[in-house]
């Protein structure tokens, strides 16, 4: 899944920390080209206190959520972006905030007539889910009152050129309406077309957390953001977005940097499709399953190979399921009746044959636990979260194979499973029985679900690359 870098969190010690409201578009309310950020020698030198004047009005309506407060620190003179900005303060009510500031970059100040573009960092951080706040950047334009010329008025919040310059992705309520239902360890995010099925998705999240918590060693909040909406807008704009498009995704789980610049990670995040949100059952909860692994295991697989990260995520999403119910489609058992002589690579795991290449994946994970046991999993997942491990060297050293050895494993216990008839099994080299069971046969077609990144159509999904 795209993941954050382990960077330090971006220090700016330029301006002041405030509460304020974050960036929020909701409409395109950009007027012209804005000028580039180059500081311009003619900004009076108050400015820079009359704008933090500005936003420490807005923080103060925001927190209090005193919308006539809040729209008087708007242009009128903009009526669309005053009307997205109503809708911003009705989204960000919604949303349990423990951390709301901002830095204004006195440098970057650049005048533009009577109005003024900075750029700014938004802090945020949701109660109960955010490990720790996420900052991002933008750029605003501020303009005086009419009334009082050394009163500023947010006037926009959008510059398309730069955001784009500077990789900013808005976030669902920044972008329109939404509504936010929450349950035990579940915030929800829908929209007005998405919202019936919140009951359902809440529940199957609900469950699916104490399923994974069972499952996945590693200490983790037991808590998640779930953005279930009914287009396909902001899985677009997700970066590294397995196979690269959103059409061919059931789900993704991604991570939410705490810097601009990458930083830490503050939280892992999962989104389902418009295809999943009115498929309940057995089907939705395992991808559900699938993409909390990927929440759970958190930075633990970033040095991971996919096979082993997407493996495990299916591995776990399956333990609740009937023998019966664990499906795998139909090409991977005819690409494993074929033989393999490698497990799938990162560079090609969510091409075409997406759905092949989780069903050998999580098969090799399947044949590892039933040959070594189950902690080896875990192990080898630990010993591969290394910079420089090389997958093959830690095999050998952990379990004496290497990948071919196991890609030829992992394929063989597949057919033996789903067509038995098909092959002659040699003597299985396990201490212990399959901890996974038998499914009476394979998925007619392609999978039911979606894997990490996970293709429309395979078992399960996120993007845990």
């Amino acid at each position: 899944m795209p993941t954050g870098s382990s960077r330090a969190l971006l220090g700016r010690a330029l301006g002041l920390a405030l509460l304020v409201t974050p960036l929020a578009a909701c409409s395109d309310d950009a007027p012209g080209s804005p000028p580039a950020v180059t500081p311009s020698a003619r900004v009076p030198a108050d400015v820079v206190g009359g704008l933090t004047r500005a936003l420490e009005r807005r923080a103060i309506a925001v927190r209090h959520h005193d919308a006539a407060a809040f729209e008087a620190g708007l242009d009128a003179r903009e009526p669309r972006f005053a009307r997205g900005q109503r809708t911003y303060l009705a989204n960000l009510a919604q949303l349990p905030l423990a951390r709301y500031r901002y830095a204004l970059d006195p440098g970057s100040l650049v005048r533009e007539g009577d109005a003024y573009w900075v750029v700014v960092d938004v802090t945020m951080q949701l109660e109960g889910y955010d490990d720790r706040p996420v900052t991002t950047a933008d750029r605003y334009r501020f303009t005086s009152s009419r009334k009082h010329p050394r009163r500023f008025l947010l006037a926009s919040v959008t510059d398309r050129a730069w955001e784009s310059s500077h990789d900013v992705q808005a976030q669902p309520w920044d972008s329109g309406p939404i509504q936010v239902r929450t349950g035990d360890g579940v915030l929800g995010v829908f929209d007005a077309a998405s919202v019936a099925e919140a009951d359902g998705i809440i529940g199957s999240v609900q469950r699916g957390i104490d399923a994974v918590a069972a499952a996945v060693p590693y200490p983790w909040s037991r808590s998640v953001v779930v953005y279930a909406l009914s287009d396909t807008v902001f899985m677009s704009s997700i970066r590294d977005l397995p196979g690269g498009d959103p059409e061919t995704l059931d789900g993704v789980a991604f991570p939410v940097a705490s810097s601009p610049d990458g930083g830490r990670v503050a939280a892992t995040r999962f989104l389902l499709s418009p295809a999943m949100l009115d498929r309940p059952g057995t089907e939705r909860d395992r991808l559900v399953r699938h993409e909390l692994t990927h929440v759970a295991v958190g930075e633990h697989d970033d040095r991971a190979p996919a096979w082993l990260s997407e493996g495990l995520a299916e591995y776990v999403s399956v333990r609740p399921l009937a023998p019966e119910d664990r499906l795998v489609p139909e090409d991977a058992v005819t690409a494993a009746e074929a033989g393999v002589t490698g497990l799938p690579g990162d560079a090609t795991f969510n091409d075409a044959d997406s759905g092949v290449h989780y069903a050998l994946s999580w098969w090799a994970c399947e044949w590892l636990a039933q040959s070594y046991g189950e902690p080896t999993l875990w192990t080898l997942l630990d010993d591969l979260d290394v910079r420089g491990a090389d997958p093959e060297e830690v095999l050998r050293a952990d379990l004496g194979i290497g990948e071919h050895e196991l890609a030829r494993q992992g394929a063989k216990l597949l057919v033996l499973t789903f067509d038995p008839e098909s092959l002659v099994p040699t003597e299985p080299p396990s201490p212990s029985e399959s901890p996974s069971g038998s499914p009476s046969g394979p998925a007619s077609g392609t999978p039911s679900g979606t894997p990490s990144g996970s293709p429309s159509g395979s078992p399960t999904g996120s993007p845990s690359r």
